[in-house]
């Protein structure tokens, strides 16, 4: 404890203490700095000794009345926290400075070195330096309570999609872990058709209702549970579940548009081929090579549906091809693709290969197609499918085969690919053999198609060799070092045992900083 005074000057002498009479310099009580520290005590009210609670589950410490902060040890956010508890029994006292004291990580205690000033007798400005033990005892909050009462979830949202491949939902994976909204998500899991993400509060699941909106085209339906009503004080508590259905259209699946569709689109052909989902469905026509996006609210509008499975996918091989070009449109028509190429092939089953049978089809795919390439399509001519607007079609407007992508080796595919994807952690059975094949698709969809990787965070997987060009010697495309992210971990960073040497550095900094006090903000 020291008192503040004025500085003396030359022709100032000393006066005795009223109390114990010894010399000392002038100051407003005429007290010395041992007899002021027995009369006057300026922490007084102030506790030295205050509980902290603390949240074994989550790590999170309470700020009355009811929220639930994170704060590291010997952290600013934790020395507010501090502060805060002994806010109201500061009022008559000046802080000066506060700062942590060394104790044992296990010792569950904190102690807080404060500075204090205030004014006592006559004038005189008295500043005590003393130490207040924060006892950390442990709560826990309303959210583990959920928890572990099993009755943890306030929201729910449920994505559908009545469709027999996952292209969507993988696609719809990597912007959710992009954007990092499935921090929020207390649980993830994966059902037939979908994917369900519980939340604990209602605006986390109108949050991820938002990005779904603008991200994938589909529509929405909310509903409220009630669970239990307080007739006092007439509060109400409900769990909501939010209800979003995507378009049942995939990449590369065969639809037929309804004549006024087509019509409205820039009088583009009834079967077109679907070039991508994002947050509009892109369609382009076979025939013409025009492209049209249709949005969520113009399909729920004009429904249409695939045509073809993946399943149903065959095989061709490429006998013959010719470019057409200075191709004539229609009046009225729409915006043409510049990254395709039109072409009229003549194609042949492998599965016919001892037939004579060939069929002749116009495709998009002419800047890629060669003689004796392989190439997926459907087989109109000798399918029965049962659509609609497909059953109302002049039958000369239909073509026999409808050519979807160019097909190479998968195995070999796999096997150069020197990248990866993460994934969300989620609940689910085990990923069936089905699946498997249909992120074998996807994964070669973001070789294919560079316009669907860009919102995507690709990495360098390092167990695999790097790539050396964007196209492998028969021509599959892949992605090239440029568009991939490292996955950094800090074994990588350091070199095998880089977590214990940074650990011991942290711990070893943070030793010789416990002596200090830490200025307030």
């Amino acid at each position: 404890m020291e008192y503040m005074q004025a500085p003396a000057t030359s022709s100032q002498g000393n006066i005795l203490c009223c109390t114990c009479g010894i010399p000392i310099p002038p100051n407003p009580a005429n007290m010395c700095v041992s007899c002021l520290r027995t009369t006057v005590d300026i922490s007084e009210g102030i506790p030295k000794q205050v509980n902290l609670h603390f949240c074994k589950q989550c790590e999170r410490y309470l700020q009355p009345p009811a929220s639930w902060v994170q704060c590291a040890l010997e952290s600013r956010e934790l020395l507010a926290l501090c502060l805060k508890k002994l806010k109201g029994n500061m009022t008559k006292v000046r802080l000066i400075d506060a700062g942590f004291l060394w104790t044992e990580p296990h010792s569950k205690r904190i102690k807080l070195k404060v500075t204090i000033q205030k004014e006592v007798m006559n004038g005189a400005i008295l500043q005590q330096v003393f130490v207040v033990e924060f006892v950390i005892q442990g709560q826990m909050c309303d959210d583990c309570h959920r928890v572990e009462a099993k009755d943890f979830w306030n929201s729910v949202v449920q994505v559908r999609q009545k469709t027999s491949h996952k292209k969507t939902f993988y696609y719809l994976e990597q912007l959710i872990l992009k954007h990092k909204l499935h921090q929020n998500a207390l649980n993830i899991k994966e059902i037939h058709e979908g994917i369900d993400f519980y939340y604990a509060t209602k605006q986390h699941a109108q949050k991820m209702v938002d990005f779904l909106q603008c991200t994938v085209p589909c529509r929405s339906k909310t509903s409220q549970r009630l669970i239990s009503h307080d007739i006092h004080s007439n509060t109400f508590n409900y769990k909501s579940t939010y209800s979003i259905e995507i378009v049942p259209v995939c990449k590369d699946n065969v639809v037929c548009l309804s004549p006024r569709l087509a019509q409205s689109l820039g009088n583009m052909g009834q079967v077109c081929v679907c070039a991508r989902v994002t947050s509009t469905i892109h369609l382009i026509d076979p025939n013409t090579l025009q492209i049209a996006e249709v949005d969520g609210g113009t399909y729920w509008r004009n429904p249409f549906n695939s045509l073809v499975s993946p399943r149903q996918l065959e095989e061709f091989i490429v006998m013959d091809t010719d470019v057409i070009r200075n191709q004539k449109l229609r009046a009225g028509a729409g915006i043409r693709s510049n990254k395709h190429t039109l072409a009229e092939v003549w194609v042949q089953k492998t599965s016919e290969m001892d037939t004579a049978q060939q069929y002749h089809c116009r495709t998009h795919l002419g800047h890629l197609l060669n003689i004796g390439d392989l190439v997926q399509g459907f087989d109109f001519a000798n399918s029965n499918v049962n659509d609609e607007f497909l059953n109302k079609m002049n039958p000369s407007h239909i073509p026999d085969v409808v050519l979807i992508k160019k097909s190479y080796n998968r195995s070999k595919r796999v096997k150069r690919r020197n990248w990866k994807l993460k994934e969300m952690d989620k609940d689910r059975e085990g990923m069936a053999p089905e699946d498997e094949r249909q992120y074998q698709d996807f994964l070669e969809d973001l070789e294919e198609d560079e316009a669907l990787r860009k919102n995507v965070n690709i990495f360098r997987d390092a167990s695999k060799i790097p790539v050396e060009s964007d196209t492998d010697d028969e021509g599959a495309p892949r992605i090239s070092l440029m568009e991939m992210l490292e996955d950094l971990s800090l074994a990588d960073a350091t070199g095998g045992e880089g977590a214990d040497i940074l650990a011991t550095r942290f711990s070893t900094q943070q030793h010789q900083t416990h002596s200090h006090a830490e200025p307030l903000a």
